[in-house]
């Protein structure tokens, strides 16, 4: 099963997160499938790739509870997607 999730990066004290595809037995920073956008909560900035998110979700890819946060705060199930 394929997740959404995130994976940091960044710095001690400076985290970024990539919003990744990433299967669920993999760790956190593990090899992901695809990075489909990533997140500042510093700077509180925020990419999303839609198009490559869409196919992941129409594919069955689950969301976690922070990242599907992420997304509903961008206003990205606007859209026309249900959730």
């Amino acid at each position: 099963m394929v997740k959404l999730r995130l994976k940091r990066c960044g710095r001690k004290q400076r985290a970024i997160y990539r919003i990744v595809a990433i299967d669920v037995r993999s760790r956190r920073d593990g090899r992901d499938l695809r990075k489909v956008g990533f997140y500042d909560p510093i700077k509180n900035q925020t990419y999303l790739n839609v198009p490559v998110i869409l196919y992941f979700l129409e594919k069955g890819a689950q969301p976690t509870v922070t990242v599907h946060d992420i997304l509903r705060k961008s206003e990205f199930f606007k859209e026309g997607t249900s959730s």
